[in-house]
């Protein structure tokens, strides 16, 4: 167990600091969050502030931070298609080390990157005019909400990278976490979308993690949304960690 653990963390130091020097991971990483949430903000922050209602900001901040953790995450997949299809994977597969390393460490420094840029966003929201009216406490809750998302949200991605069109799937992928930041209750309130629509907006993942982190951070529900957000990132994990693992040996060996 030790073993795995240290290299585990071995692997996820490699992937942070190839990251680092990747151009377009910082980029989906950092600067796309920033300038959405910026663009959001000064664009249709007075437009769709509500009458005596809660600034907009309360749910672009977490939208963006939950959203741009997911479409970075992507990042994964194409990186393991590169990976499967240069024959490095199978090159990790032969060498003397546990073969769940791979996985663990890549989940961790999803996980790591997606904290990473959650306190970036929250950093530019507070600039902007987001209050943490729930303390320290309550920020600190809503910087895990997104790793909370991105640790179900990575072995499916895992699943897709892995596979011999994996980099068609992401990009599909990629193209619809932009759509869906135009259907959670961060960008409107639920009551502004259609009435089919809106059971369907309410219970995406993207909704009930913004939800937990508008709670953490302006006050309000907690518990439900944030139970929900576990649902899914649990749910998520049962059906896609087996798969990944699968995938994975069988992409390592082709």
């Amino acid at each position: 167990m030790t073993t795995l653990i240290d290299q585990s963390l071995i692997e996820t130091g490699r992937l942070l600091r190839r990251w680092s020097r990747q151009q377009e991971v910082l980029t989906t990483t950092l600067l796309l969050p920033i300038l959405l949430l910026l663009m959001f903000e000064l664009v249709l922050g007075k437009s769709l502030t509500p009458p005596g209602g809660a600034e907009p900001i309360y749910g672009f901040v977490p939208m963006i931070a939950v959203a741009g953790a997911m479409y970075g995450a992507t990042g994964t997949g194409l990186s393991l298609y590169g990976e499967r299809q240069s024959g490095l994977l199978r090159r990790f597969w032969v060498l003397p080390i546990s073969r769940s390393a791979g996985l663990v460490g890549r989940l961790l420094a999803e996980c790591a990157r997606a904290l990473a840029a959650t306190a970036v966003v929250m950093v530019i929201g507070v600039l902007l005019g987001l209050r943490l009216h729930e303390g320290v406490l309550g920020a600190l809750g809503a910087l895990l909400v997104p790793v909370l998302v991105i640790a179900g949200f990575t072995p499916m991605v895992i699943v897709v990278g892995v596979s011999a069109i994996g980099d068609k799937v992401v990009q599909i992928f990629a193209a619809v976490l932009l759509l869906a930041m135009f259907f959670n209750s961060g960008f409107v309130p639920v009551e502004n979308y259609p009435g089919w629509l809106q059971p369907i907006v309410r219970g995406q993942p993207i909704s009930c993690a913004v939800e937990a982190m508008r709670g953490l951070l302006l006050g309000g529900p907690v518990a439900t949304p944030l139970a929900q957000t576990v649902a899914w990132s649990v749910g998520l994990t049962a059906v896609f960690g087996l798969l990944a693992v699968r995938g994975y040996r069988a992409a390592a060996r082709s």
